[in-house]
This record gives structure tokens, sequence and C-alpha cells, in this order.
């Protein structure tokens, strides 16, 4: 017998059901399926593409050293995928399909059409629980729905999680080495897609080694401290694990586990930096859990349908002034450039200038998700839709939409002096510790630094108007 473990978003060999069900018994090969068309059309950014190309080729050598042969097919459509799955389960007389379960609606449409014509064939495809904590729909509400509220989600999962974790599989053990088998050659490029620059790939390692060993260094050096430093984007008080999470370079029950192993196995009490982090991967669960429970969301719906009727504003220049950073905000603006030359952003970044697009600016929420996506290094769709719509006040437990953060208030609280600001945007490094956060009309013609493009406080009254119409 041959199975087959078919990796998608979960580039690892750790805490990794499907090739620990593929390689129980029997001979296991191991398969990539790229899509460069699909990507496109979801608007993965070249940085997110380029991060997986190389997670592969680390993960092709991992493999290897189990006698495993990662192969790999170029399939650009998921509607083809199907088939030629098919097709390659027939040249390899493979008889099962293992693979992780994904949640959004195009993933599920493609496993679905796969099973069923992998069935009519005599071909076993099996899906098994990999890229949550707790499986999608098994944490509901009393009356059988699921949580559109965060606190009471996140308390049913801890109870949960206290009772009967899940345990991180460890990696497989090496199968005997089968014969006439040999790795096909990994791609470092695609026709369409462009390397990512020498800096944010030596930022970025893309190997599982490179997640654990993120991981170990923040839960030893910097968990203790992150409620306390999280919030400020000028020092290093996240565990920019993202990129990895969103790979599946690392599970997020590794991520849990290891910090339960510092907080003496605590989910209620304990540090508080600890119990910060490990609510932040009660977030992400949050979206995950969501995605799966309304497909609309995969379909660039609001959670809250009555938000379809926001007059968003037309106002192509104010969105282009946004995308490039010019918008006169100097938060907003160093915080977009930090999007635009690393593929990241720092969390309460994203929450400063998604506000600020959504509120003062009142344009469309889809077109920031999009273009973070087309930007992020960790573009996920459940994550990144979930922090827009909270954001945009659209969604599931999202900010009142009379909360309007206000960008200087942000910057001055989060980066009080400066540092973040002067970093990426040096044409203000030599203004005080007080004006940087918005320079006087003065300094921003001698520094050639544009004038803000809305006003703060009349922007705020226009949109909670727009939005309490809705009531």
């Amino acid at each position: 017998m041959t199975k087959l473990c078919w990796f998608r978003t979960d580039l690892r060999l750790a805490d990794q059901p499907a090739l620990t069900a593929a390689m129980a018994d029997g001979d296991a090969i191991a398969l990539f399926i790229i899509s460069s068309e699909q990507w496109a059309e979801h608007s993965d950014s070249v940085h997110k593409v380029d991060f997986w190309l190389r997670a592969l080729q680390s993960l092709s050598v991992s493999l290897a050293k189990l006698n495993v042969p990662l192969k790999i097919l170029n399939v650009p459509l998921w509607s083809q995928v199907p088939q030629a799955l098919l097709n390659f389960c027939k040249e390899h007389d493979i008889t099962e399909v293992h693979c992780n379960r994904e949640f959004g609606v195009n993933e599920r449409r493609r496993d679905r059409s796969s099973f069923k014509l992998l069935a009519e064939h005599g071909i076993e495809m099996k899906g098994h629980h990999g890229g949550t904590l707790l499986v999608p729909g098994s944490v509901k509400t009393g009356a059988d729905s699921y949580y559109r509220v965060f606190t009471p989600f996140a308390k049913a999962c801890r109870e949960k999680l206290r009772t009967a974790p899940h345990q991180p599989l460890p990696a497989p053990h090496a199968q005997t080495k089968r014969s006439g088998f040999k790795s096909d050659p990994v791609p470092v490029s695609l026709p369409g897609w462009k390397a990512s620059t020498q800096a944010i790939q030596s930022g970025w390692p893309a190997s599982e080694e490179a997640a654990l060993q993120r991981l170990e260094i923040f839960t030893q050096e910097r968990i203790s401290n992150y409620k306390r430093d999280r919030d400020f984007p000028s020092i290093p008080g996240t565990s920019a694990l993202s990129p990895y999470l969103a790979a599946g370079l690392v599970s997020a029950s590794q991520c849990w586990h290891q910090a339960l192993q510092f907080n003496h196995g605590e989910v209620d009490t304990g540090q508080q930096g600890i119990l910060t982090w490990m609510n932040e991967l009660l977030w992400r669960e949050f979206y995950q859990h969501l995605l799966h429970g309304y497909p609309s969301l995969s379909m660039h719906q609001p959670m809250r349908p009555e938000t379809n009727a926001v007059q968003w504003r037309e106002a192509p220049a104010d969105f282009e002034a946004w995308c490039q950073a010019r918008t006169g905000v100097p938060i907003v603006d160093a915080a977009m450039r930090q999007l635009v030359q690393t593929g990241w952003m720092h969390n309460r970044l994203r929450m400063v200038v998604a506000m600020y697009l959504t509120k003062n600016l009142l344009i469309d929420w889809r077109l920031g998700e999009r273009f973070f996506m087309q930007h992020l290094i960790d573009g996920e769709l459940a994550a990144n839709n979930g922090g827009w719509q909270w954001s945009a006040s659209t969604g599931a437990d999202s900010a009142p939409y009379f909360r309007v953060f206000n960008p200087i208030s942000q910057s001055e609280k989060f980066d009080p002096d400066g540092a973040f600001i002067r970093h990426w945007l040096p044409e203000l490094s030599t203004l005080s510790n007080r004006e940087i956060h918005d320079p006087s009309p003065v300094s921003r013609q001698a520094l050639n630094y544009p004038n803000q493009i809305v006003d703060l406080r009349t922007s705020r009254v226009r949109a909670i108007e727009a939005f309490s119409s809705l009531r």
C-alpha cells in the first residue's frame, strides 16, 4: 500500500496528523500542489509565496531524512486539482490520501470535489485536524450556534483545553527507503512571481527549525513581558510567529503547549505575559472557527449584514495616499512603509491604520483587506478578515462603531519618543518627541511632509453618523 500526505498550509513534520497517519503503515510519499493562478486570485503576496517556496525547499530536505520523497505538481487553479490529484494517485499507485482540513470556502470546495472523484476510483481521502487548537464546530453556544463574541468563546475553549488538551504529535520515525523514488527539485521561483529581497529572506528564514527556534526564544526571553511590551512597535515585544503559523511551520498546539509549559500547566492563572499571549492564540482560533461556521466571510461579506448599507466613500485619491504612506499622519505613514518594505506590520499598528482607513477616510474595509493580503508575508484569510472587520465595526465582536482610534493619541501612547516613526520616516527624524506625532504646518513644509488629507475630528463624526444611521 502506498499512502500520500498532501501538504498544504502545514509545512512541518512535528504535530502533523496527516503525515503521521500516512506513515503509520506502508510506504508514504508527500505532495505539494503549487496553484499560482489561485494564489493570485486570493491576492497572496510575493513575500508569502516566496516564504512558502523556501519552506518547501526546507521541507523536502527534512522529508528526505525520513525517506519520504516530496513531489511537486503545478496546477494553476484549485478547480483543476481533483483531476490532477487523481492522475497523480494512479501514476504512483496511491491507495489513501491524507490531508489536514482547511476552512475557507474555496479550500473546502476543492477538497469535497477531490474526495468525491477519488472515491469514484476506489481511493480513500482522509481529512485530519491539524490547523487549530480545537476542531471548528466543536465549540458552540448552548443554542448550538457558533460564538460571535470572543470572551465566552475563549472561556469555552479554555475549559475544553483544560480537561482534554491536545498533545502535539512528535515527528514520525523514518520509513524504509523506497527504491526508484527521488524528490523533485523544489522550484525557487515561478513565472510571474518574484523573490523577496535578501533582507526579507534573512529576516524570515523559512523552515520548521527556524519556527521552533523563534518560539523557544520568545518563550524563554520575551513572553514574561509580553503584556507590557506587545503594543510598542519600536521594540521586539511580540512573538513574530505569524508567518510560521500561516504556513504551518509551527502549529497552534505547539505554541499553546509551549506556553503551558512555562505557565506550569495553568490556563487561567499564572504569569500575565503568558496568559495574554495565550489569549491572542485564542483570538486566532476565534477567527478560524468563524471562517468555518460562516462561509460568507470567504466571499467578501461582513459578519454583520446590516453594515452592507454603510455608504463607503469613493475616494481613490485618499486610498492611494493611504497605500503610498502619504496621509500626513506620521504613525499611519510609518506603519504603511513598514508593511510595503518588509511584508509585515506590528499588530497594534494594523488596528490603527485599518481604523484610519475605514473610519477617518470612510473607505470600504475590503479594499484595505486586499491591500494587506497583497503585501503581507503572514497573510491568512481568517486572521486578516477578522482583524479588518473588527476595525471596521462590521464583524463578530468588533469595535463599536463609535469607537474610533485617534492615530495621534495612539502614536503618543505607543511610540512616545517617536523611535518607530523616526525609523520609517527619517525625513521627520529631526523633530522633537512631541512634534513628531503631528508636525506643525511650518515643519511639514520645510521637511516636504504632506498635510493631513482629512481632519481627524470631523472625519470621526462623519463615520459615527454613517454607522448610526444603520440603526
